[in-house]
């Protein structure tokens, strides 16, 4: 069992940064592919970046291209998304995912479902 808690949501003008943190417990994160989705108010949950096991592959959805960047840290358990030049349609519940036999490219699917665990997502609001 693997429990994932993101922290580092919020409030942010348009053209701000933000950083959310992914911690995990239970298992070593370093054996799951880790993913960031998100999900607008009235809207399904949407891919945003993947990161493979240990040697860094990453995906990103179109719409952050250039702007987020996934990361991870094995040592401490921890999955990170760094959010510059922020939109206000960046607005959404972050969530953190984890999969123990994806890889980043098949979590940017449209028909991914391989999910293992979600944590419970973070907020984030950018105002204009």
């Amino acid at each position: 069992q693997v429990q994932l808690a993101e922290s580092g949501g919020g409030l942010v003008h348009a053209g701000g940064s933000l950083r959310l943190s992914c911690a995990a417990s239970g298992r070593t994160l370093s054996n799951y592919a880790m993913g960031w989705f998100r999900q607008a108010p009235g809207k399904e949950r949407d891919f945003v970046a993947s990161i493979s096991r240990t040697i860094g592959r990453t995906a990103y959805a179109d719409s952050v291209k250039g702007r987020f960047t996934i990361s991870r840290d094995n040592t401490k358990n921890t999955v990170y998304l760094q959010m510059n030049s922020l939109k206000p349609e960046d607005t959404a519940v972050y969530f953190c995912a984890a999969d123990l036999r994806g890889t980043p490219q098949r979590m940017s699917a449209p028909d991914y479902s391989g999910v293992d665990y979600w944590g419970k997502g973070t907020l984030v609001t950018v105002s204009s």
